[in-house]
C-alpha cells in the first residue's frame, strides 16, 4: 500500500508541478523551521534519508533552483541548504494539489474509527522503532 500510495502521489506530483514527491519532501522540511534552512545532516535526519541520498538529491535541486547551498558560518565542514523563492513558488504551487490527493487517495476512503486505529497502529510500530534505536 505505501508503495503503491508513492508511486501514484509522485505521479500527481509530476504531472501537476512537474516536481518529484523526493523534492516536495525536502521543500516541506525547509517551509517547516522559520530559518528556511537546515544543514546537510538535519535535512538527512528530518528525512530520515542517508546523507549522501541528501547530498544528490540537493544537488538535483539545485540545478532546478529549488534550494541552494550556503556555507555554514559555524562549522566549515558543514552547509546550509536553504530554501530559495523559486523553492517557496514551486511548494506553494504544489501542496493545494498534493492535499487534495492524499485526502482523495487515503483520508477520504478510511472512517473515523479506522483512522483512529490506524494512528494506533502507526504509533505502537513507532515506538518499536524508536525503542530499537534506543
Amino acid at each position: 500500500m505505501q508503495g503503491t500510495l508513492n508511486a501514484r502521489l509522485n505521479r500527481q506530483l509530476q504531472n501537476d508541478s512537474n516536481m518529484t514527491l523526493s523534492e516536495f519532501e525536502v521543500l516541506v522540511r525547509l517551509t517547516d523551521v522559520p530559518e528556511e534552512y537546515l544543514t546537510v545532516s538535519e535535512l538527512a535526519q528530518a528525512l530520515e534519508w542517508e546523507k549522501s541520498r541528501v547530498s544528490h538529491q540537493v544537488t538535483r535541486m539545485e540545478r532546478r533552483g529549488l534550494v541552494q547551498r550556503t556555507s555554514c558560518p559555524t562549522d566549515a565542514r558543514s552547509a546550509h541548504v536553504v530554501l530559495t523563492a523559486c523553492g517557496r513558488k514551486a511548494i506553494e504551487a504544489a501542496a493545494p494539489g498534493h492535499v487534495e490527493a492524499v485526502r482523495r487517495l487515503f483520508l477520504d476512503e478510511l472512517t473515523t474509527e479506522q483512522l483512529t486505529t490506524l494512528e494506533t497502529l502507526a504509533t505502537q510500530v513507532l515506538a518499536r522503532i524508536e525503542a530499537e534505536d534506543g
